[in-house]
């Protein structure tokens, strides 16, 4: 939340962040609060977003890539990526990890762990659908319909 506040405050208007240096810090922050040592591959397009869908976004974030660091790579070795795409008015959010995976049998819709229930709570703040991949790693993919008022940056 505090980074949200400075980058509004940094912001030509209250009203817009740029997601892409976002998502760099949240990552960043928690890569270093972590200690980690493995890779990172950000793929964000330069896009601004409003508070009401920057925040959620930046919450889911925050768990799905704390979650990889703390669970995925028991040898400390992998990667995580996230990626964020705009297209056909839609914006497309992934968070994968090369880790040991997730269990096959996970039901996200029911999951016990708080982490993932705030995941699936805030992908529905935003109107979205979360699909999950198992197997070689895990790869959360979020879906929704982008705000009028994304702004590209170019």
């Amino acid at each position: 939340m505090a980074m949200i506040h400075e980058h509004l405050y940094q912001s030509e208007t209250l009203a817009h962040i740029n997601f892409k240096e976002y998502t760099k810090r949240i990552v960043d922050n928690i890569f270093l609060s972590y200690g980690a040592k493995i890779k990172k591959k950000l793929e964000i397009q330069d896009i601004k977003l409003d508070i009401d869908t920057a925040i959620p976004l930046g919450l889911i974030i925050n768990e799905l890539v704390t979650n990889s660091i703390k669970y995925a790579f028991p040898t400390g070795e992998g990667t995580i990526t996230i990626k964020l795409t705009t297209k056909d008015g839609n914006i497309e959010l992934i968070v994968a990890d090369d880790g040991i995976g997730l269990p096959e049998s996970i039901d996200l819709e029911k999951t016990e762990t708080l982490g993932l229930k705030l995941v699936n709570i805030l992908t529905k703040q935003i109107d979205g659908k979360i699909t999950l991949k198992t197997g070689q790693g895990t790869q959360f993919k979020i879906t929704f319909k982008a705000p009028r008022d994304v702004e590209n940056i170019h």
